[in-house]
């Protein structure tokens, strides 16, 4: 790990530097507390000073929301284009977080905050980085970040289509935008031999539509992901749902060995840079999962069975994927369009008009493709 470095109390100090987005140590570190005014916290953010704080834990927290105020004072412009006014917004998204991230708080070795009045984090953080290796220091946004994750992860999201909750893990995309699961609990199960009867999962998560799939009757269900946390995340809600029996959660790069009747994917929708773990569930640079999973999935059916792959249009509403490129990858790939469902979003952005990329948000379609080989003419 890197390590920050600054002075206190005229001597050398350094611990390691904590950071899920890969934010560099900042290199100008200088000692804050309550004493510090929000408009001098902001001015030396933005002028890439960072401040570690030494007062009380809920005036960071004070103080953190005044500086998200004046960082949201002037919202993007809009583009001249949809795509123009998503890259102007990510951008203007990417600076404010950075600024934000310059207010630092200590760890302990075992993680705990040694500021007055701070929660106790040490499970929270141990869930997220693992047990304590040495004295650290990390923003406070992503440590309320770790605090956030530990209670979904404690708390659950319910998941109508399976009447239970899956609990996500630090890092693991969670299910909140329930479409997608709905989606691939009615969309019709291709009709196939009992030899057949496995499914594949590529890209888990939670593990979330695998647990649909073998609560649809699916009799083996293999689930991949490439993630370690996803990995470790699923298999824990696989046995919570007493699932353990017919999912089998496995690291692979997409796909297992071997073939299925039905393969469902539900990968990143939008074709642009993560800027941090947990947003490889949402953005791809150039969709190359999405062009791989299409590529590789004729191996991996059986005859008649089926791919599903649920996508959102908001790519191509957004400029950034036309409609006739997906529908070239699939007859590239060697495969049909068998059948689609689509569904609107229900989620909170979609109505909200002070949203930048409102236009494109409420008439956001999600998808489900039903794709089958080209030369497989069975069902």
């Amino acid at each position: 790990m890197p390590e920050i470095h600054w002075t206190e109390d005229g001597a050398p100090r350094s611990a390691r530097w904590r950071s899920e987005s890969a934010m560099p140590p900042p290199r100008r570190v200088t000692v804050a507390d309550d004493r510090m005014k929000a408009d001098t916290a902001y001015r030396l953010a933005c002028e890439g000073t960072a401040l570690l704080w030494r007062g009380d834990f809920h005036n960071a927290r004070a103080l953190l929301r005044a500086m998200a105020r004046r960082a949201d004072r002037r919202p993007p412009r809009p583009g001249r284009d949809p795509a123009e006014t998503f890259h102007l917004h990510r951008r203007a998204r990417g600076r404010r977080a950075r600024t934000l991230g310059m207010l630092l708080v200590p760890l302990e070795p075992d993680h705990a905050v040694p500021l007055r009045r701070a929660p106790d984090v040490r499970q929270a953080c141990a869930e997220a980085y693992g047990p304590g290796d040495g004295p650290s220091v990390t923003s406070l946004t992503e440590l309320l970040g770790v605090i956030g994750a530990h209670e979904w992860r404690r708390r659950g999201v319910a998941v109508p289509a399976l009447g239970e909750r899956v609990h996500p893990h630090y890092g693991v995309f969670s299910p909140v935008r329930g479409e997608y699961v709905e989606l691939v609990a009615e969309a019709p199960l291709p009709r196939l031999p009992a030899a057949s009867a496995t499914a594949f999962d590529i890209g888990t998560g939670t593990g979330v539509l695998a647990a649909v799939l073998a609560r649809r009757g699916v009799r083996r269900v293999v689930a991949t992901d490439v993630d370690p946390r996803a990995i470790a995340c699923a298999r824990e809600n696989v046995a919570r749902l007493g699932l353990g029996g017919q999912v089998e959660v496995m690291r692979a790069d997409l796909f297992p060995p071997g073939r299925a009747g039905l393969v469902v994917c539900n990968p990143p929708w939008l074709p642009a840079r993560p800027t941090s773990p947990i947003e490889r569930a949402v953005y791809d640079p150039g969709g190359r999962m999405l062009t791989t999973f299409l590529a590789r999935l004729p191996a991996h059916l059986e005859p008649g069975g089926e791919g599903w792959l649920v996508l959102s249009d908001l790519a191509e509403r957004l400029g950034l994927r036309r409609r006739a490129e997906l529908t070239a990858a699939f007859a590239a790939a060697g495969l049909r369009v068998a059948g689609r469902m689509d569904v609107s979003p229900a989620h909170p952005r979609a109505f909200d008009e002070r949203d930048p990329l409102y236009a494109a948000r409420s008439a956001e379609v999600t998808s489900l493709w039903r794709l089958r080989r080209a030369d497989d003419e069975s069902g």
